[in-house]
């Protein structure tokens, strides 16, 4: 119960993110300083801290390293809440008292104000502010702030947040819709796992799996060139044991899960497994008898070169996170999960697609399967995936631009929805996306963008800002296959 408030400016793709949009323009000490004073209205969400499933929390006033705020806040809810206090300390200074860590690295001190009330007035100072409840079930709060930031800007706070007044919104319909996507049986050291394919270096590849299950992976040539310390293996049968394998033999074997998650990618590999001539075929449960078969002359490989997207659903001792909501609607948040259905006797698992734009206005819509670093990652209900932080200044990462503020709408901060740098048709199309911050100086001057020339007319003339999303100071990638839900 200490430790509530989470990787709470892990922000970008996660639960309807909004931006601290209400801050007085008010500045002293040469922008060292700055008055808050506000109310609004929080639905709270799923505590993502570690050891606090089920767990519920209302962000307030978000960590940011070098920030401290001061001022008296009062709150009414729903349900009874704690009022918790965050303070930057050193990892030295966490002995002896009560603290909250998202990794073991980046450690807060807590002040924890068990009083279980439904309303009350606090006088706070910290690095951040939340109110807290131990239950599993939802409470909805309404917060006055009055006070003061000293340090840096805030960045991102990770609540679907209500403003009392009315703001411009972006109506479009059909910006989640539910996409069911073909899953494949693989194999890791004897257990199964169940992936789904969504992109492929290679056409000839692309087109044999498309056939084969009936949906469409797409080419995107740029991922034959990610790193061999970004890559997993896939050992794939072109012989042997008759099974459902791309080629019609074995499933295909997989060199990591979720669970290694140091070691896991959705980006593999494919390495060809050949039986030779008059040889007893098997078949392979694990990368080492793959292996060794190979160094006893079994068998033959080849390293093909060609890199697939291949994201996994469920593996031994886990599977994705099922969204708790029956049906998908337009104002789904992003921290309840991607994914609506796992129908493991049918091979299908049904995500939720969301809305955006591409480089030149057109639709495209995404899935979200994996990210790093982890906060980002468990906020979304995906898959950490710590070596996609390799590819942040590497070409296989483009770009993808989100709203901090502005235009009320989708988009995974609670405005308008984003902006690709690239779409399925252009060459330089990969899955793999480093996120930037678009920030408008002045919320009364926001329009409604549809392409990255937009972002780049209003950032000349210094109307808006962009930065790139570092979410606790991390390299920040996501794994947003584009797809084409309507086929």
């Amino acid at each position: 119960m200490k430790k509530l408030l989470s990787f709470l400016i892990i922000g970008i793709f996660v639960t309807s993110l909004v931006s601290f949009s209400v801050v007085s323009d008010q500045f002293v000490d040469a922008g060292s300083r700055k008055k808050i004073h506000f109310t609004q209205t929080i639905t709270s969400s799923e505590d993502p801290g570690q050891g606090h499933q089920n767990h519920q929390l209302s962000l307030i006033l978000p960590p940011n390293k070098g920030t401290l705020y001061d001022g008296s806040m009062t709150f009414t809810s729903s349900e009874p809440v704690q009022v918790a206090v965050l303070h930057e300390i050193d990892s030295d200074d966490a002995r002896g008292q009560s603290t909250w860590t998202v990794d073991g690295n980046t450690i807060y001190g807590l002040s924890l104000i068990d009083s279980e009330k439904k309303s009350g007035s606090f006088e706070f100072t910290g690095s951040a502010l939340a109110l807290h409840s131990t239950d599993s079930k939802k409470f909805t709060s309404t917060v006055s702030i009055d006070g003061w930031i000293r340090g840096l800007p805030i960045d991102i706070i990770s609540q679907k947040t209500e403003f009392e007044k009315k703001e411009p919104t972006s109506l479009l319909s059909r910006v989640n819709i539910p996409v069911t996507i073909p899953m494949h049986k693989g194999i890791y050291n004897e257990n199964q796992v169940l992936y789904i394919i969504t992109d492929s270096s290679d056409k000839d590849y692309a087109q044999t799996i498309t056939e084969k299950q009936n949906w469409n992976v797409e080419f995107s040539s740029i991922i034959s060139d990610v790193p061999n310390d970004v890559l997993g293996k896939l050992f794939v049968f072109k012989n042997g044991v008759k099974g459902d394998g791309i080629f019609g033999f074995q499933n295909e074997v997989v060199s990591n899960t979720p669970s290694q998650e140091s070691e896991y990618t959705a980006l593999n590999s494919v390495i060809e497994v050949t039986w030779k001539k008059g040889q007893k075929e098997i078949i392979f449960e694990s990368p080492e008898e793959i292996i060794n078969a190979k160094e006893s002359g079994r068998i033959k490989f080849n390293a093909t070169g060609i890199v697939l997207n291949t994201h996994q659903i469920v593996w031994p001792d886990g599977q994705m996170k099922i969204i708790s909501e029956e049906a998908v609607i337009d104002n789904i948040s992003y921290n309840d999960g991607q994914i609506i259905e796992i129908n493991e006797e049918d091979l299908v698992v049904t995500f939720v697609a969301h809305r955006g734009w591409g480089p030149d206005g057109r639709t495209i819509y995404y899935i979200v399967t994996d990210a790093t670093p982890s906060g980002p990652a468990k906020m979304m209900g995906v898959v950490s995936s710590p070596k996609l932080s390799n590819l942040i200044t590497h070409s296989s990462a483009n770009d993808l631009f989100h709203f901090k503020n502005g235009i009320k709408g989708s988009g995974p901060l609670g405005f308008q929805p984003g902006i690709a740098s690239t779409s399925l048709d252009e060459k330089n199309y990969s899955p793999i996306w480093k996120i930037y911050l678009v920030e408008w100086n002045n919320e009364n001057s926001a329009k409604i963008l549809e392409t990255v020339s937009d972002i780049d007319s209003f950032r000349s003339d210094d109307l808006l800002s962009v930065s790139i999303a570092r979410p606790m100071n991390n390299d920040h990638i996501v794994n947003f296959p584009l797809i084409d839900p309507f086929q």
